[in-house]
């Protein structure tokens, strides 16, 4: 067995493995969030009724991208009125001034606020470098600096990309977790895109306590090595929870031990077997579950 496949077998299990194991029942008193992105192309069409079938599945708060072409303010009502929150909200936190973007944080009812990678576009075949993800730490100190002064709380997301090893032999995640302010910045680690890079996020959780206050729990279908890619043509297929390959037990169980009390579902487009609403109550099921 490669050492890729015995890691994967370790990270991820199988569905024969899964299929052993007794089910376990996650506590009813940990709420289950979702990822709006999953069900954007339902939100667009209708706010209200969507967000009505979610909380009807059971999800208890939702985590933003976007307000669905509404006001902040006005999205919040349509939260309000069918009893999910939103403590999360993902944003387009680039460079200038960021103060219009925590106003509608604020006005949604979220703490954090979080973004994903903003790395200098190369030439086709150029990688990121070392120094590029030590300009992006420094960023994102600045941004969790302002987010604090906003009352607010930053959280780094990651794909996959930032996890294949650079020069040196760290990963780009790696250098952001070093070389960020553990004060300014929190980490949300997508589960997903992390597995698929070939690596176990228990292990992440035991040698970086205290840094990772969210997690993004997706499934892929396998695949015989690692991704680090996003291209169409590149990256995995995502699937409902536990119809891919991913093992979430030890990594819900790991989590917990770190404290880690929020989790949202997300899922991949294309979807292939279901549609979108369909497909985020296997997910909601699958994860009550275990």
């Amino acid at each position: 067995m490669s050492l890729y496949t015995r890691r994967w077998f370790v990270a991820c299990g199988g569905a024969a493995a899964m299929a052993a194991r007794p089910m376990l029942s996650l506590s009813a008193s940990v709420p289950i969030g979702l990822q709006l992105y999953t069900v954007g192309d339902e939100l667009q069409k209708d706010v209200t009724g969507t967000l009505k079938k979610l909380r009807a599945i059971g999800y208890a708060r939702v985590e933003s991208s976007g307000f669905a072409g509404l006001g902040a303010r006005e999205f919040r009502v349509r939260l309000d009125q069918v009893g999910l929150t939103c403590l999360s909200a993902h944003m387009p936190l680039g460079d200038g001034d960021l103060g219009h973007l925590f106003d509608d944080a604020h006005a949604v009812g979220a703490h954090y606020v979080v973004s994903s990678a903003q790395l200098p576009k190369r030439q086709e075949g150029q990688e990121a470098t070392v120094e590029d993800y030590a300009m992006l730490a420094e960023r994102l100190n600045e941004i969790g600096r302002q987010a604090k002064k906003a009352g607010l709380q930053y959280a780094y997301h990651n794909h996959n990309f930032e996890f294949k090893k650079l020069q040196g032999g760290q990963s780009g995640y790696d250098i952001l977790l070093t070389k960020t302010d553990p004060e300014a910045v929190a980490f949300e680690l997508d589960c997903g895109w992390a597995v698929s890079a070939g690596v176990n996020p228990a292990d992440y959780f035991v040698r970086n306590p205290g840094r990772f206050r969210m997690l993004h729990v997706k499934d892929f279908v396998a695949t015989p090595a690692p991704i680090y890619s996003l291209a169409k043509d590149q990256r995995p297929q995502g699937t409902e929870l536990g119809r891919g390959h991913i093992d979430y037990k030890p990594i819900l169980a790991a989590a917990a031990k770190a404290g880690i009390k929020d989790y949202y579902i997300e899922q991949e487009p294309p979807f292939i077997s279901m549609t979108a609403m369909e497909a985020v109550g296997v997910d909601y099921r699958y994860l009550r579950a275990i």
